[in-house]
């Protein structure tokens, strides 16, 4: 029996709950007679507010309040949201302008909260909406992701939030006036919305002083220090809890400014008041993610072996930093900006750009996915352009297994990696052999045929640090304390296994406590992919102060020495006793003796390292240039993730991360016109992904186990986006390429492969 997990592929137990319609999230559970919020959001994309008159809102039926920014300030809160920011290249400071909780004196994107109405009813907070007199004087939409354009805020010139750099720009430089090749690309990352099956929502009540607020959202302690700050309150004045959470992938994982007027109006009114997002509500006010373009240039020898690399990207920030959103595309990107590739030179220059759209921040993998997406999209450009098969030119500048480990140019250490043998076991299961074979019977049916390929690493984010506490209760239970927050990765089902692996606890007798700021007193929260390594480490730690505590115990019990005793994953035993207790039974005797300190244990570590889970992704579209439709007909995934505790929810994180690479690839995107108004606020103009157009996967693992943990696990959480639109796109542009198409970039809508087909047909005349 493996000492650290058994690696099996045990069915999430909380699937049963949510399929018969008993989770238990936000909108569920909020106190019976709580009052709904409604906001008034800005209809145009930039304006001057002129009249902002709520006195006939407040006087309609069902209405107990109406709160603008001015009364939020006039409770002596502190309005400004918090972001964290950047040092420029030049050492100044980046710049994060005034973001008020509603808007104050000018609205900047479509959708930006302005008011809050909280009525009895539902239809009554919505009618009294439509009562408030909004007067503006519009002004000029900033849309480029370039600097320049009408003003956002007085305090950024040219709108440009930071200009940040990374790297040697002089040598870099000089190795490419050196190269015998260079070769570049644009790559455009498209805006998406992230859309959640559950919508962003809370609710908030104030007890003796104290604010309770529960929220779906990705963790309790970030939103509690936000609240403590917002509300000039000690710490231990804010509870946050969340419930059941449908679905994070980023967008949960930072402060919105919603819950803040939702909590001040529970404290004005004396009541608790709820609030939940409808879906285009959602669309028009949630952070969006990715929308960057980046100029990237690789320098090769005359072997074909890469020596520098440098890329420019200009990322939309939207009308605001929201939280993390300086750091995406400058921090988070850098972490894997060379990928799995052996070269020592490289330049990272970003520039943020305010523009009149929604805030933009994490998304599934945040930045990795973009970095990956440039890298590998540049790969697989320099393979055509130096006449060369992309899986070998792949091979030749991969970073040696006997490297490892590997110190990066932009500061990661790699601790382990075997990139070569993953591929070729991609190489196998993707039945690369068999491609030729299966372009010619596309052919002969009048499709074009395309292979791409994304290898592809992610550097694990987040707390490296996390605590876990274990309590046994009087009834026979267990409950395990952990400090992420499950939005449906299957939190309740791993680790309840992993404790009762390393335990012998029966796995239905282990409940596991998340999501409630008072129970447990600090976390990480869950994004990252950093949950289940940081999470079991700390559950691992736990159990040994658990069998040091339990074995002295049992030594004047079983009449042996503390050392005699061993456990063997499910019963303590001692050569000379007869006494072979679980334990469980431990507990029970401890509690019959009144030892209740032998009832809860707990422990706290922080990791050493990062894990950097890779692996290849292999995708085959089938295009029919008649329409342009795009189908992806093959997907294949070999990934490292180490050591594997439930290889079934790995590929199940795998499967939804490729599906989100897939959707972006081929449909998903976010339109504005020219005055900053949104053209895909339903979902009968945003395409999302169906069963239909994803393929069924072929998922593979070859473990190379981490060091920066004692079990050899790396996190999977983001991984299947992280490579996923890459393969996508480079089998689309492979696809197109012998028809002349030289630039394809997402999302490749039937419209756009129909219309880029078409302008080579007629260049080609």
């Amino acid at each position: 029996m493996d000492k650290f997990g058994k690696s099996q592929s045990v069915k999430r137990v909380e699937d049963l709950r949510f399929l018969r319609g008993e989770g238990r999230y936000v909108d569920d559970i909020a106190p019976e007679g709580a009052l709904f919020g409604v906001f008034l959001r800005s209809p145009v994309a930039h304006a001057v507010i002129t009249q902002l008159d709520v006195s006939d809102a407040r006087e309609a039926d069902g209405v107990h309040a109406v709160l603008t920014v001015d009364d939020l300030k006039a409770a002596g809160m502190n309005v400004a949201m918090r972001a964290m920011t950047l040092e420029n290249r030049d050492g100044s400071q980046s710049v994060n302008p005034y973001r008020p909780m509603l808007a104050d004196t000018k609205v900047r994107f479509v959708g930006e909260p302005v008011a809050l109405v909280v009525a009895e009813t539902l239809d009554q907070a919505r009618d009294a909406v439509e009562m408030i007199l909004f007067d503006y004087d519009e002004l000029p939409a900033h849309m480029d992701r370039a600097p320049g354009g009408e003003a956002l805020h007085g305090n950024v010139p040219d709108n440009r939030a930071f200009d940040w750099g990374m790297g040697e720009e002089t040598a870099v430089a000089d190795l490419f006036a050196k190269a015998a090749h260079v070769v570049s690309l644009e790559v455009d990352d498209n805006r998406v919305i992230v859309n959640p099956l559950e919508p962003r929502g809370c609710y908030a009540e104030w007890q003796d002083g104290r604010l309770h607020v529960a929220v779906n959202a990705q963790g309790v302690w970030v939103p509690k220090d936000h609240l403590a700050a917002g509300f000039n309150l000690p710490k231990e004045q804010v509870r946050v809890t969340n419930p059941d959470v449908g679905g994070g992938f980023g967008l949960k994982g930072m402060v919105h400014p919603e819950m803040f007027s939702v909590a001040q109006a529970a404290r004005q009114i004396g009541r608790p008041v709820r609030w939940m997002s409808d879906r285009t509500e959602a669309m028009l006010g949630d952070n969006g993610a990715r929308d960057l373009v980046s100029t990237a240039e690789m320098a090769f020898d005359e072997n074909h072996k890469a020596i520098a690399y440098r890329v420019h990207t200009r990322a939309n920030l939207g009308a605001y930093s929201s939280q993390f959103g300086q750091l995406i595309q400058t921090r988070l990107f850098s972490r894997v900006l060379m990928g799995v590739y052996d070269v020592q030179a490289t330049w990272l220059n970003v520039e943020g750009i305010y523009t009149n759209t929604a805030p933009v921040d994490a998304y599934r993998g945040a930045g990795r996915p973009e970095a990956i997406y440039v890298l590998e999209r540049l790969m697989d450009r320099a393979a055509r352009e130096l006449g060369v098969d992309p899986w070998d030119l792949r091979r030749k500048n991969f970073i040696a297994p006997e490297a490892f480990p590997y110190a990066a140019a932009t500061g990661e250490t790699y601790d382990v990696g075997d990139f070569p043998r993953v591929l070729d076991r991609a190489a196998e299961f993707a039945d690369l052999d068999g491609f030729a074979a299966r372009k010619e019977a596309s052919e002969a049916r009048g499709r074009l045929r395309g292979q791409g390929l994304c290898y592809y690493i992610e550097s694990i984010l987040g707390d490296p640090s996390e605590g876990a506490k274990v309590e046994f209760r009087e009834d026979g239970t267990v409950a395990i304390y952990v400090g992420t927050q499950s939005n449906g990765q299957g939190h309740e089902t791993v680790y309840a296994q992993f404790l009762s692996d390393q335990t012998g606890i029966p796995a239905h007798l282990i409940e596991v406590v998340q999501g409630d700021s008072d129970r447990i007193e600090r976390g990480g929260g869950t994004g990252g992919s950093r949950s289940v390594t940081v999470q079991n480490s700390a559950t691992l730690a736990t159990v040994d102060v658990m069998m040091a505590a339990f074995r002295p115990y049992l030594a004047d019990k079983m009449g042996v020495s503390e050392d005699a005793i061993g456990f063997d994953d499910e019963r303590f035993r001692a050569e000379g006793s007869n006494m072979t207790p679980t334990v469980l039974d431990v507990a029970e005797m401890a509690r019959t003796d009144g030892r209740a300190d032998l009832l809860t244990h707990e422990s706290r570590i922080t990791l050493p390292a990062r894990s950097f889970p890779n692996g290849a992704h292999v995708c085959e579209v089938e295009i029919d240039p008649e329409t342009g439709q795009t189908v992806v007909d093959r997907y294949t995934v070999v990934d490292d993730f180490g050591n594997l505790i439930n290889p079934m929810l790995a590929e199940g994180q795998v499967h939804g991360g490729v599906a989100q690479g897939i959707g972006q690839a081929i449909m998903e995107h976010v339109g504005y016109d020219e005055d900053g108004q949104l053209l895909t606020a339903t979902f009968m103009d945003y395409a999302m992904p169906r069963a239909a157009d994803v393929p069924i996967y072929r998922f593979d693992t070859v473990p190379v186990p981490s060091t920066a943990n004692i079990m050899g696990m790396k996190g999977c959480g983001e991984a299947g986006t992280v490579g996923a639109m890459a393969a996508t796109a480079n089998a689309v542009q492979d696809a197109l390429w012998d028809r002349g198409v030289r630039q394809a970039d997402m999302p490749f809508t039937p419209v756009k492969v129909w219309e880029l087909l078409r302008d080579v047909a007629h260049t080609d005349r």
